[in-house]
């Protein structure tokens, strides 16, 4: 996930491209004005857009955008977190890293420690399947 500034101006570039395309909807959809003393030939008539209400849609984006941009504002760090609260901060994540490093150690020497019983319990379980299938060799042996 990007960082709160890239996220601004991820934001402030779709609101750039909202305006742009108001913008361009105004110029396509717009009538032609008449100037004095200046004659057109021919005559062509915007196409009316019945479908879709752009003046809604295009206030809608921009201030869903704006608002967007103003929560990402107020989300920023202010210049009140001195650096003295962010080394603080930092101390005591750091405490927390240390702590978190103590208690993997001791699960990692409790594994290492069920791990060896588990090998141990193992092999006795190989030699006794050894010896009895020594024991049933003889006994099978010894009575032929």
């Amino acid at each position: 996930m990007a960082d709160r500034l890239t996220q601004l101006q991820d934001c402030i570039n779709q609101q750039a491209e909202h305006f742009c395309n108001s913008i361009g909807i105004l110029q396509q959809f717009a009538p032609p004005s008449k100037f004095p003393n200046f004659d057109r030939s021919g005559s062509q008539t915007p196409q009316q857009q019945t479908q879709e209400d752009y003046v809604q849609l295009f206030t809608t984006l921009i201030s869903r955008c704006a608002k967007d941009i103003d929560t990402l504002i107020e989300s920023l760090p202010s210049e009140e977190n001195s650096t003295e609260s962010q080394l603080s901060s930092l101390r005591q994540l750091e405490q927390e890293n240390q702590d978190a490093a103590d208690r993997l150690d001791a699960i990692v020497r409790s594994g290492q420690e069920l791990l060896e019983k588990v090998q141990l319990a193992l092999s006795d379980i190989a030699q006794a399947q050894l010896d009895m299938q020594h024991l049933t060799k003889t006994a099978a042996g010894g009575t032929e």
